[in-house]
């Protein structure tokens, strides 16, 4: 189980990645794209282009960690906005991760269920999901 603590940052990227790469090239990115230090115990983020794929670079002080997440159905909704990256609270990347993604991009209001038995009534409060 990946917990977090409140000091660590989740930084989600927002353009796709090849999900091939692992700890080096995911170090890499977050070095020249994000432009952000690897080690410093916050939490990087990737989706590859067709949204069903994750993978969580981060570093525990003694080495970094991949993990990878797969969706069998479905797509993680995803954060868009200018830059190379987003930082997210952990509230709103507890949603991306369990894949709910805000209504934002389609009529109504509300959560929509992508993948999973998640609902809530309320938008997350920043940023707008994008499909590549």
């Amino acid at each position: 189980m990946l917990s977090l603590s409140t000091a660590t940052r989740i930084f989600v990227a927002l353009e796709p990645v090849d999900m091939r790469q692992s700890f080096n090239g995911l170090y890499a990115r977050v070095q020249t794209v994000l432009q952000e230090e690897p080690t410093s115990g916050h939490w990087f983020v990737f989706t590859n282009k067709l949204r069903n794929r994750q993978k969580i670079l981060f570093w525990d002080g003694s080495g970094l960690f991949v993990c990878a997440k797969r969706l069998e159905k479905g797509t993680f909704g995803w954060p868009c906005g200018p830059g190379p990256s987003q930082c997210q609270r952990p509230e709103e990347f507890t949603l991306i991760i369990n894949g709910i993604e805000s209504a934002s991009r389609q009529a109504g209001a509300g959560l929509r269920v992508i993948c999973g038995s998640y609902t809530l009534s309320e938008p997350p409060s920043r940023g707008e999901l994008c499909s590549f």
